[in-house]
Protein backbone atom coordinates (compact mmCIF):
# COMPACT_ATOMS: atom_id res chain seq x y z
CA UNK A 1 0.00 0.00 0.00
CA UNK A 2 1.63 3.51 -0.73
CA UNK A 3 -0.36 5.34 2.22
CA UNK A 4 -1.93 3.83 5.60
CA UNK A 5 -3.03 6.81 6.95
CA UNK A 6 -4.33 10.21 6.05
CA UNK A 7 -1.56 11.86 6.53
CA UNK A 8 0.41 9.99 4.61
CA UNK A 9 -2.06 10.16 1.70
CA UNK A 10 -1.75 13.94 2.30
CA UNK A 11 1.75 13.63 1.00
CA UNK A 12 0.94 12.12 -2.03
CA UNK A 13 -1.08 14.59 -2.91
CA UNK A 14 1.37 17.16 -2.16
CA UNK A 15 4.34 15.26 -4.29
CA UNK A 16 1.83 14.65 -6.91
CA UNK A 17 3.19 15.39 -10.94
CA UNK A 18 2.69 18.58 -12.86
CA UNK A 19 1.37 18.86 -16.27
CA UNK A 20 4.56 18.90 -18.82
CA UNK A 21 5.26 22.45 -20.06
CA UNK A 22 7.00 21.21 -22.84
CA UNK A 23 4.44 19.24 -24.17
CA UNK A 24 2.20 21.95 -23.83
CA UNK A 25 4.08 24.24 -25.73
CA UNK A 26 4.66 21.33 -28.22
CA UNK A 27 0.94 21.03 -28.52
CA UNK A 28 -0.10 24.94 -28.65
CA UNK A 29 2.61 25.01 -31.96
CA UNK A 30 1.10 22.30 -33.26
CA UNK A 31 -2.58 23.50 -32.86
CA UNK A 32 -1.48 26.95 -34.35
CA UNK A 33 -0.18 25.32 -37.67
CA UNK A 34 -3.44 22.77 -38.43
CA UNK A 35 -5.18 23.41 -41.68
CA UNK A 36 -7.83 25.11 -39.82
CA UNK A 37 -8.24 29.71 -38.61
CA UNK A 38 -7.05 29.82 -35.68
CA UNK A 39 -9.32 29.18 -32.62
CA UNK A 40 -12.14 28.13 -35.14
CA UNK A 41 -12.24 24.73 -33.28
CA UNK A 42 -12.99 26.89 -29.80
CA UNK A 43 -12.77 24.93 -26.89
CA UNK A 44 -11.94 21.84 -28.55
CA UNK A 45 -8.56 23.32 -29.20
CA UNK A 46 -7.97 23.86 -25.42
CA UNK A 47 -9.38 20.32 -24.04
CA UNK A 48 -6.60 19.04 -26.60
CA UNK A 49 -3.62 21.09 -25.47
CA UNK A 50 -4.49 19.85 -21.50
CA UNK A 51 -4.68 16.74 -22.70
CA UNK A 52 -1.50 16.45 -24.36
CA UNK A 53 0.23 18.23 -21.15
CA UNK A 54 -0.53 15.56 -18.98
CA UNK A 55 0.13 13.21 -21.50
CA UNK A 56 3.48 13.85 -22.29
CA UNK A 57 3.41 14.48 -25.65
CA UNK A 58 2.49 17.30 -28.24
CA UNK A 59 0.35 15.08 -30.45
CA UNK A 60 -1.20 12.07 -27.94
CA UNK A 61 -4.21 9.45 -28.86
CA UNK A 62 -6.92 8.07 -26.86
CA UNK A 63 -6.89 4.60 -26.76
CA UNK A 64 -7.73 3.13 -23.35
CA UNK A 65 -10.39 4.91 -21.70
CA UNK A 66 -11.61 3.55 -18.40
CA UNK A 67 -14.58 4.13 -16.26
CA UNK A 68 -14.63 2.75 -12.88
CA UNK A 69 -18.80 2.90 -10.56
CA UNK A 70 -17.42 2.50 -6.97
CA UNK A 71 -20.65 1.33 -4.77
CA UNK A 72 -21.16 2.24 -1.28
CA UNK A 73 -23.66 1.96 1.62
CA UNK A 74 -24.94 4.85 4.05
CA UNK A 75 -26.53 4.72 7.74
CA UNK A 76 -27.75 8.17 7.13
CA UNK A 77 -30.34 6.70 5.23
CA UNK A 78 -32.01 5.16 8.14
CA UNK A 79 -33.33 8.70 8.76
CA UNK A 80 -35.12 8.79 5.74
CA UNK A 81 -33.16 11.14 3.47
CA UNK A 82 -33.50 8.94 0.51
CA UNK A 83 -36.38 8.06 -1.40
CA UNK A 84 -35.26 4.18 -2.25
CA UNK A 85 -34.36 1.74 0.49
CA UNK A 86 -30.46 0.58 0.59
CA UNK A 87 -31.15 -2.89 -0.94
CA UNK A 88 -31.18 -0.54 -4.10
CA UNK A 89 -27.63 -0.41 -4.30
CA UNK A 90 -26.80 -3.90 -4.11
CA UNK A 91 -29.33 -4.30 -7.04
CA UNK A 92 -28.10 -2.09 -9.09
CA UNK A 93 -24.35 -3.01 -8.67
CA UNK A 94 -25.72 -6.24 -10.15
CA UNK A 95 -27.11 -4.91 -12.71
CA UNK A 96 -23.74 -2.75 -13.54
CA UNK A 97 -22.10 -6.63 -13.62
CA UNK A 98 -25.09 -7.64 -16.38
CA UNK A 99 -24.55 -4.36 -18.57
CA UNK A 100 -28.11 -3.57 -17.99
CA UNK A 101 -27.54 0.09 -16.45
CA UNK A 102 -26.81 3.56 -18.39
CA UNK A 103 -23.23 3.67 -17.91
CA UNK A 104 -22.81 0.09 -19.09
CA UNK A 105 -24.34 1.84 -22.67
CA UNK A 106 -22.56 5.46 -22.47
CA UNK A 107 -19.12 3.16 -21.29
CA UNK A 108 -19.47 0.48 -24.51
CA UNK A 109 -20.46 3.59 -26.91
CA UNK A 110 -16.96 5.70 -25.90
CA UNK A 111 -14.86 2.80 -26.43
CA UNK A 112 -14.36 2.17 -22.70
CA UNK A 113 -13.46 -0.16 -20.22
CA UNK A 114 -15.76 -0.41 -17.47
CA UNK A 115 -15.57 -2.12 -13.81
CA UNK A 116 -17.84 -1.77 -10.25
CA UNK A 117 -16.11 -2.30 -7.42
CA UNK A 118 -18.90 -2.82 -4.44
CA UNK A 119 -17.15 -1.60 -1.12
CA UNK A 120 -18.54 -4.02 2.26
CA UNK A 121 -22.43 -3.40 1.49
CA UNK A 122 -23.39 -4.89 4.25
CA UNK A 123 -21.58 -2.47 6.49
CA UNK A 124 -22.62 0.78 5.81
CA UNK A 125 -21.04 3.67 7.20
CA UNK A 126 -22.27 4.93 10.57
CA UNK A 127 -25.35 8.09 10.43
CA UNK A 128 -23.05 11.32 10.47
CA UNK A 129 -25.42 13.04 12.91
CA UNK A 130 -24.06 10.76 15.34
CA UNK A 131 -20.44 9.63 14.77
CA UNK A 132 -17.93 9.78 12.11
CA UNK A 133 -19.76 7.98 9.00
CA UNK A 134 -16.16 6.41 8.20
CA UNK A 135 -12.92 6.04 11.18
CA UNK A 136 -9.35 6.84 9.52
CA UNK A 137 -8.71 3.10 8.61
CA UNK A 138 -12.13 2.49 7.07
CA UNK A 139 -11.36 6.12 4.50
CA UNK A 140 -8.04 4.68 3.70
CA UNK A 141 -9.58 1.31 3.34
CA UNK A 142 -11.10 3.10 0.59
CA UNK A 143 -9.21 5.20 -0.52
CA UNK A 144 -6.81 2.18 -1.66
CA UNK A 145 -9.73 0.63 -3.11
CA UNK A 146 -9.89 3.19 -5.48
CA UNK A 147 -6.04 3.86 -6.03
CA UNK A 148 -5.99 0.28 -7.01
CA UNK A 149 -8.51 0.04 -9.29
CA UNK A 150 -7.10 2.36 -11.74
CA UNK A 151 -5.25 0.98 -14.73
CA UNK A 152 -1.43 1.89 -15.26
CA UNK A 153 -2.63 1.56 -19.29
CA UNK A 154 -5.54 3.81 -19.08
CA UNK A 155 -5.23 7.25 -20.95
CA UNK A 156 -8.38 8.60 -19.60
CA UNK A 157 -10.57 8.12 -16.30
CA UNK A 158 -13.98 8.57 -15.58
CA UNK A 159 -15.19 7.22 -11.92
CA UNK A 160 -18.97 6.78 -11.16
CA UNK A 161 -20.67 5.79 -7.95
CA UNK A 162 -23.97 3.91 -6.79
CA UNK A 163 -25.17 4.12 -3.34
CA UNK A 164 -28.65 5.18 -2.28
CA UNK A 165 -28.65 8.10 -0.31
CA UNK A 166 -25.16 9.93 -1.29
CA UNK A 167 -26.20 13.28 -2.05
CA UNK A 168 -26.78 13.80 1.46
CA UNK A 169 -22.81 12.75 2.14
CA UNK A 170 -21.99 14.88 -0.80
CA UNK A 171 -23.72 18.00 0.24
CA UNK A 172 -22.42 17.54 3.96
CA UNK A 173 -18.75 17.21 2.31
CA UNK A 174 -19.82 20.60 0.07
CA UNK A 175 -21.30 22.44 3.24
CA UNK A 176 -18.60 21.47 5.19
CA UNK A 177 -15.72 22.51 2.73
CA UNK A 178 -17.50 25.96 1.40
CA UNK A 179 -19.60 27.05 4.31
CA UNK A 180 -22.98 28.15 3.18
CA UNK A 181 -26.52 27.03 5.09
CA UNK A 182 -27.32 23.37 4.23
CA UNK A 183 -29.97 24.52 2.52
CA UNK A 184 -27.63 25.56 -0.75
CA UNK A 185 -25.98 22.33 -0.95
CA UNK A 186 -28.85 19.63 -0.75
CA UNK A 187 -31.33 18.74 -3.40
CA UNK A 188 -33.62 16.36 -3.62
CA UNK A 189 -31.49 13.34 -4.60
CA UNK A 190 -33.93 10.46 -6.12
CA UNK A 191 -36.72 12.09 -5.86
CA UNK A 192 -38.08 12.84 -1.88
CA UNK A 193 -40.88 14.16 -0.90
CA UNK A 194 -41.41 17.67 0.73
CA UNK A 195 -40.88 15.69 4.23
CA UNK A 196 -38.10 14.17 3.13
CA UNK A 197 -36.12 16.84 1.79
CA UNK A 198 -36.91 18.93 4.99
CA UNK A 199 -35.51 15.71 6.81
CA UNK A 200 -32.30 15.99 4.44
CA UNK A 201 -31.38 19.41 5.04
CA UNK A 202 -31.57 19.01 8.34
CA UNK A 203 -29.63 15.76 8.34
CA UNK A 204 -27.14 17.62 6.82
CA UNK A 205 -26.92 20.93 9.27
CA UNK A 206 -26.46 17.76 11.95
CA UNK A 207 -23.27 16.33 10.63
CA UNK A 208 -21.52 19.63 9.40
CA UNK A 209 -22.40 20.95 13.10
CA UNK A 210 -20.75 18.70 14.35
CA UNK A 211 -18.10 17.87 11.81
CA UNK A 212 -17.79 20.78 9.80
CA UNK A 213 -14.44 22.05 10.99
CA UNK A 214 -11.92 19.08 10.08
CA UNK A 215 -9.72 19.33 7.73
CA UNK A 216 -10.69 18.31 3.93
CA UNK A 217 -9.44 14.73 4.03
CA UNK A 218 -10.45 14.76 7.95
CA UNK A 219 -14.53 15.69 6.32
CA UNK A 220 -14.21 12.99 3.71
CA UNK A 221 -14.25 10.33 6.38
CA UNK A 222 -16.54 11.82 8.73
CA UNK A 223 -18.98 13.09 6.37
CA UNK A 224 -18.33 11.11 3.19
CA UNK A 225 -19.35 7.44 2.58
CA UNK A 226 -16.42 4.68 1.06
CA UNK A 227 -17.54 4.99 -2.59
CA UNK A 228 -17.01 8.75 -2.07
CA UNK A 229 -13.69 7.90 -0.96
CA UNK A 230 -12.90 5.35 -3.88
CA UNK A 231 -13.49 7.88 -6.24
CA UNK A 232 -10.95 10.77 -4.83
CA UNK A 233 -8.34 7.76 -4.17
CA UNK A 234 -8.83 7.01 -8.01
CA UNK A 235 -8.35 10.51 -8.89
CA UNK A 236 -5.51 10.73 -6.98
CA UNK A 237 -3.82 7.64 -8.15
CA UNK A 238 -4.92 9.00 -11.98
CA UNK A 239 -2.87 12.28 -10.84
CA UNK A 240 0.17 9.90 -10.11
CA UNK A 241 -0.11 8.18 -13.53
CA UNK A 242 -0.44 11.45 -15.55
CA UNK A 243 -4.20 10.00 -16.55
CA UNK A 244 -6.17 12.71 -17.50
CA UNK A 245 -9.97 12.65 -16.04
CA UNK A 246 -13.10 13.53 -16.60
CA UNK A 247 -15.32 14.76 -13.13
CA UNK A 248 -19.41 13.14 -13.44
CA UNK A 249 -21.68 15.24 -11.30
CA UNK A 250 -22.44 16.23 -8.05
CA UNK A 251 -21.38 13.62 -5.66
CA UNK A 252 -18.06 12.99 -7.72
CA UNK A 253 -17.18 16.30 -7.77
CA UNK A 254 -17.82 16.71 -3.78
CA UNK A 255 -15.33 13.80 -3.57
CA UNK A 256 -13.24 15.41 -5.86
CA UNK A 257 -13.72 19.03 -3.85
CA UNK A 258 -11.68 17.03 -0.67
CA UNK A 259 -8.75 16.77 -2.67
CA UNK A 260 -8.87 20.37 -3.82
CA UNK A 261 -9.16 21.81 -0.69
CA UNK A 262 -6.61 19.65 0.73
CA UNK A 263 -3.75 20.76 -1.70
CA UNK A 264 -4.18 23.61 -4.09
CA UNK A 265 -4.17 22.44 -7.45
CA UNK A 266 -4.97 18.56 -6.51
CA UNK A 267 -7.47 18.62 -9.76
CA UNK A 268 -5.33 20.19 -12.52
CA UNK A 269 -5.50 16.91 -14.34
CA UNK A 270 -9.19 17.10 -14.20
CA UNK A 271 -12.19 18.45 -16.27
CA UNK A 272 -15.91 18.71 -15.61
CA UNK A 273 -18.00 16.42 -17.76
CA UNK A 274 -21.35 18.10 -17.25
CA UNK A 275 -23.19 20.61 -15.02
CA UNK A 276 -25.62 18.04 -13.29
CA UNK A 277 -29.42 19.04 -12.42
CA UNK A 278 -28.64 18.25 -8.85
CA UNK A 279 -28.55 21.18 -6.99
CA UNK A 280 -25.80 22.88 -5.29
CA UNK A 281 -23.46 20.93 -8.96
CA UNK A 282 -23.49 24.28 -10.44
CA UNK A 283 -21.89 26.45 -7.68
CA UNK A 284 -19.34 23.69 -6.60
CA UNK A 285 -18.28 23.40 -9.95
CA UNK A 286 -17.95 27.71 -9.97
CA UNK A 287 -15.82 26.86 -6.27
CA UNK A 288 -13.54 24.18 -8.39
CA UNK A 289 -13.09 26.99 -11.61
CA UNK A 290 -14.48 24.11 -13.33
CA UNK A 291 -16.88 24.61 -16.69
CA UNK A 292 -18.95 21.52 -17.13
CA UNK A 293 -18.37 20.35 -21.47
CA UNK A 294 -22.08 20.05 -21.28
CA UNK A 295 -25.41 20.70 -19.58
CA UNK A 296 -28.25 18.06 -20.40
CA UNK A 297 -29.69 17.91 -17.16
CA UNK A 298 -28.80 15.11 -16.06
CA UNK A 299 -29.02 13.68 -12.33
CA UNK A 300 -28.58 9.99 -12.55
CA UNK A 301 -24.77 9.48 -11.10
CA UNK A 302 -22.87 6.28 -12.30
CA UNK A 303 -20.32 8.42 -13.45
CA UNK A 304 -22.79 8.68 -16.78
CA UNK A 305 -22.48 12.73 -17.48
CA UNK A 306 -19.07 12.08 -17.52
CA UNK A 307 -19.16 9.11 -19.58
CA UNK A 308 -21.17 10.78 -22.12
CA UNK A 309 -19.19 14.29 -22.53
CA UNK A 310 -16.03 11.20 -22.91
CA UNK A 311 -16.43 11.06 -27.19
CA UNK A 312 -16.13 15.12 -27.10
CA UNK A 313 -12.75 14.69 -25.57
CA UNK A 314 -11.43 12.25 -27.71
CA UNK A 315 -12.90 14.22 -30.60
CA UNK A 316 -10.80 17.05 -29.40
CA UNK A 317 -7.78 15.00 -29.13
CA UNK A 318 -8.59 13.20 -32.50
CA UNK A 319 -8.76 16.40 -34.35
CA UNK A 320 -5.29 17.86 -32.66
CA UNK A 321 -3.40 14.84 -33.71
CA UNK A 322 -5.06 13.63 -36.47
CA UNK A 323 -5.45 16.71 -38.62
CA UNK A 324 -2.61 17.69 -41.23
CA UNK A 325 -0.53 21.01 -40.71
CA UNK A 326 -0.54 23.78 -43.54
CA UNK A 327 2.87 22.70 -44.33
CA UNK A 328 1.37 18.83 -44.80
CA UNK A 329 -1.60 19.73 -46.70
CA UNK A 330 0.26 21.85 -48.88
CA UNK A 331 -2.00 24.54 -48.04
CA UNK A 332 -1.25 28.33 -47.86
CA UNK A 333 -1.21 30.17 -44.09
CA UNK A 334 -1.69 33.36 -45.68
Amino acid sequence: MPFTTLDAFQAILAAAPHADAQSKAGAEARNGSLTKPAGSLGRLEDIAIWYASWRGTARPTIEAPQVIVFAGNHGVTAQGVSAFPAEVTAQMVINFEHGGAAINQLSKNAGASMSVHAIDLDRPTHDFTEQPAMSEADCVAALTVGWDAVSETADLLVVGEMGIGNTTPAAAICNALFGGEASDWTGRGTGVDDAGFKIKQDVVAKGVAKFGNLDALQVLAALGGRELAAMAGAIARARALRIPVILDGFICCAAAATLEQAQVGALDHCIAGHTSAEAGHEQLLAALGKDALIDFGLRLGEGSGAALALPLVKAAVACHSGMATFAEAGVSEE
